[in-house]
């Protein structure tokens, strides 16, 4: 799809900014972080058809399993053309489609799960990509997890899982901003050398060090897909600054699960500018 990435994911900021602040709630500071990695995703990278069905066949398929970060999310989605982009105006409203997590009894196309309670999304997509192996379907399936959702031990099942069973047309990647709401993952609860954990259990590794650079996510993902089939699944550890792209944001995990106020909002607003059209 012929579309500036730049000018894209500034425009997925000031949603994510908006989004948040119109309502006092949700989560800022990952969605901030991933809006590149999405941006590429669903306007360079993916086989998508935008004439949306729960089961997704012929084309390639996304769970974000760290649910929290929804506004990145539904933002990508809207901009993408799955649902209007007015709709981000309800974000996390009674009766919206567009909850704090997303959801599926509402029927919002581009989901397919209800994500949030972290640690499962691993495990629906090893799911899904053995139900395209059975169905003859050669398209991919990915996920994004954040890095201290690995302390969930389901994760570990799934990733063993996943390598014994060679479920090879598989893509996750990992954002590793190294933050949770409590302070660093470090600091929470240390997960060692998470490359030589993956790479021990069978997978294939890839790394972006600088993961809110869209000319190395997209060579990176590029790249991903271009090797699966091999009889391991791929994930991709990626580095990226929680808030990035608002510089009070950037560095602290303050800004995990709070929005910012009609100052901070107009602040945040005016490092990003306005380029596609605001809702």
């Amino acid at each position: 799809m012929n579309i500036n990435l730049d000018d894209l994911t500034s425009q997925i900021r000031r949603d994510i900014l908006r989004m948040v602040h119109q309502v006092n709630s949700g989560h800022p500071g990952g969605s901030l972080g991933c809006a590149e990695f999405l941006a590429v995703l669903y306007f360079k990278i993916m086989k998508i058809d935008l004439n949306f069905n729960m089961n997704g066949l012929n084309e390639d398929l996304f769970f974000l399993s760290n649910g929290h970060i929804s506004p990145v999310f539904y933002s990508t989605l809207s901009r993408r053309g799955y649902f209007p982009i007015s709709e981000l105006s309800t974000f996390r409203k009674i009766n919206s489609r567009l909850q704090g997590h997303p959801t599926t009894h509402e029927g919002l196309p581009g989901v397919r799960i209800a994500s949030g309670s972290l640690g499962q999304g691993l495990s629906v997509s090893i799911g899904a990509a053995l139900s395209k192996k059975l169905n003859n379907d050669k398209n991919t399936v990915f996920a994004l997890l954040g890095d201290g959702e690995l302390q969930e031990g389901q994760n570990w099942e799934a990733i063993m899982f996943a390598a014994a069973k060679k479920v090879d047309n598989l893509i996750i990647t990992i954002d590793l901003n190294g933050k949770q709401i409590d302070g660093s993952t470090n600091d929470v609860l240390p997960m060692g050398n998470i490359d030589l954990k993956f790479k021990s259990f069978g997978w294939e590794v890839l790394e972006i060090k600088e993961g809110n650079n869209i000319d190395n996510i997209l060579e990176t993902l590029t790249y991903a897909k271009s090797i699966i089939g091999k009889s391991k699944p791929i994930v991709i550890l990626m580095h990226t600054e929680m808030g990035n792209g608002v510089d009070f944001m950037m560095n602290t995990h303050a800004w995990h699960g709070v929005a910012p106020n009609d100052e901070q909002l107009a602040n945040a607003l005016n490092q990003n500018p306005e380029t596609l059209g605001d809702y």
